[in-house]
């Protein structure tokens, strides 16, 4: 355990005051086979506490239960037991149109595989989000440029290569000013090279705007850009240490 780290993984420090975190989660389970679980948990009890502009890795090979953590956090399904609050408001108790209101609005997603439309330019991929919330859509050229995809803009996803896909994507997720950033698997399908240029272009453009980043990794790699790495082994989280090249 790396000095000035909780002994306990996933609990946050006690603050006085408006409370810092923007995720808490609670014994937080996730089954498959009705309320009592077994071996069908994917999620077994957790907790973790994540504070705002934090930037997070959550670790762990495939089948640990990070694609799980990321669905329920972003309100994509609901937990067997437990407690997600983002920001204060219990997502876990909420409605599917409020739900979805507030996916809308308040989160940003980075895929494995972009999920860009591929009938849509590149500009028109990052307008996108803007329209759905009746913003004006000139950030979304000023957001391709900060990426550095100026020139592209009006290119199609099979257009670009991977890395600017990816690029894309960021831009898309940043574009509407988000309080948490979801990533999952965000450099799985970009050789080492790219991936590290992605994963610092998403840390960077999170650190500057204040954005939380929470990041699902399979990598170790993405302990360079991280404020902590939380290892999830069957469902748990069951290690906490520091990233590594912190600013």
């Amino acid at each position: 355990m790396n000095p000035g780290v909780s002994d306990k993984p996933g609990k946050a420090l006690h603050h006085s005051g408006p409370d810092p975190r923007i995720i808490r989660i609670e014994g937080l389970w996730k089954c498959y086979d009705g309320e009592d679980c077994g071996e069908t948990a994917a999620l077994r009890g957790l907790d973790l506490d994540v504070r705002a502009g934090e930037t997070v890795a959550i670790y762990g090979k495939s089948g640990s239960g990070k694609s799980t953590l990321f669905n329920l956090i972003a309100g994509l399904d609901r937990p067997t037991r437990g407690i997600i609050s983002l920001e204060g408001r219990p997502i876990h108790e909420m409605p599917e149109a409020e739900r979805t209101r507030f996916r809308r609005s308040r989160l940003g997603f980075v895929f494995q595989f972009f999920n860009l439309i591929p009938t849509l330019t590149a500009l028109e991929n990052v307008q996108l989000p803007l329209e759905m919330l009746s913003r004006e859509p000139e950030a979304a050229l000023n957001v391709l440029r900060t990426v550095g995809l100026s020139g592209k803009e009006r290119r199609y996803p099979h257009e670009l290569s991977g890395g600017e896909q990816q690029r894309v994507a960021i831009a898309r997720a940043v574009v509407k000013d988000p309080a948490l950033i979801l990533a999952d698997e965000p450099t799985g399908n970009l050789d080492t090279e790219t991936g590290d240029q992605v994963l610092s272009l998403l840390a960077k453009l999170s650190r500057d705007a204040g954005t939380t980043l929470l990041l699902a990794t399979h990598s170790e790699r993405s302990s360079r850009i991280a404020d902590r790495v939380l290892t999830m082994s069957d469902g748990r989280i069951t290690e906490e240490t520091a990233g590594e090249d912190r600013p």
